[in-house]
């Protein structure tokens, strides 16, 4: 997945989430609004895998989407 496909992916997310909160509260699905902050962080991880690998002259394509548990507990 190229660094672009990353990008365009965040944005419908993003997208997505946006539509959901600007529903009443008591209408946004709290479970796909989770799912989809889980999906952000993998995202967002991903794309700084690629960002690294190529820094350090390595191949970008060797960066792996890693586990919604692993993504979720990182401390910024």
């Amino acid at each position: 997945m190229r660094d672009q496909n990353v990008l365009h992916h965040i944005n419908e997310l993003v997208e997505e989430e946006k539509r959901l909160l600007s529903q009443a509260p008591t209408e946004a699905p709290s479970e796909r609004l989770h799912a989809i902050e889980a999906e952000l962080d993998q995202c967002w991880d991903l794309l700084r895998q690629r960002r690294a690998h190529r820094e350090f002259g390595e191949d970008p394509d060797q960066s792996r989407v890693r586990p919604k548990d692993v993504v979720e507990n990182y401390e910024g």
